[in-house]
């Protein structure tokens, strides 16, 4: 495969044709953002964090898709991109909750890491946020529609890895939600339970159910042989 030699932050890259700008940046040690990014899986730009200056491109371009060209110049931390990315990340931020000490991601939360990054303090658009839907129907895993930042990472894992394919991004606009078909409940699809939706996403949007009061209750019962098994997912 032929090579392509770029300059990404005055550092010259040459890496194989077909790779993106993203590709490129990590071969030279550039930290980009992402939100909605899945190595080798999933590269769609739905999040709008990866932004970089293209010279010759009128508008700013989403890294993860966009493909490296012979002898393109990038530009990764500018001032125009870091106001473009903390607005992007307000954007978000204003529809979801704030309720971070109490999540069962708080201090593992991508969400809150890039904010940390990026130095979102306060919301700048408050408003009507998403409808709160929480699917508690199986045994396995709770879906928290009010913290999903629609990165669409838990659909590509479903139907590109797993195979199975269960949940869509259902509706449009600001109704939008990721769901089962017809917004049914995980119960009621051929879901396995196997987690790696819970394993890619990148905040507290689906997480597994927790049974420890149960197992406290039996290991604290004299009458009762304990033996735990986990899933290996």
């Amino acid at each position: 495969m032929s090579k392509v030699n770029l300059t990404i932050d005055r550092i010259k890259v040459s890496i194989d044709e077909g790779a993106t700008v993203l590709d490129a940046a990590k071969k030279a040690g550039i930290k980009i953002p992402t939100l909605c990014h899945l190595p080798e899986i999933q590269s769609i730009g739905v999040c709008r964090l990866c932004l970089v200056e293209i010279e010759g491109s009128p508008k700013l371009q989403t890294s993860c898709v966009y493909p490296v060209s012979e002898g393109m110049l990038v530009k990764t931390n500018t001032p125009v991109l870091r106001e473009a990315r903390k607005c992007v990340l307000e954007l978000i931020l204003s529809n979801h909750p704030s309720d971070c000490s109490t999540c069962v991601r708080n201090l593992n939360c991508e969400l809150q890491r890039l904010a940390n990054e990026l130095g979102v303090r306060e919301i700048e658009y408050p408003g009507e946020k998403s409808k709160i839907r929480i699917d508690s129907s199986n045994p396995s895993i709770i879906r928290d529609t009010e913290k999903c930042v629609l990165c669409r990472r838990c659909v590509s894992v479903c139907h590109q890895v797993q195979g199975i394919g269960v949940i869509f991004p259902q509706k449009r606009g600001f109704e939008t939600t990721i769901a089962p078909p017809f917004d049914l409940e995980l119960k009621d699809v051929p879901c396995t339970f196997c987690g790696q939706c819970i394993t890619v996403c990148p905040v507290g949007a689906i997480y597994e159910k927790e049974y420890i009061d149960e197992v406290w209750q039996a290991i604290n019962d004299p009458e009762k042989f304990v033996i735990v098994q986990t899933a290996p997912a």
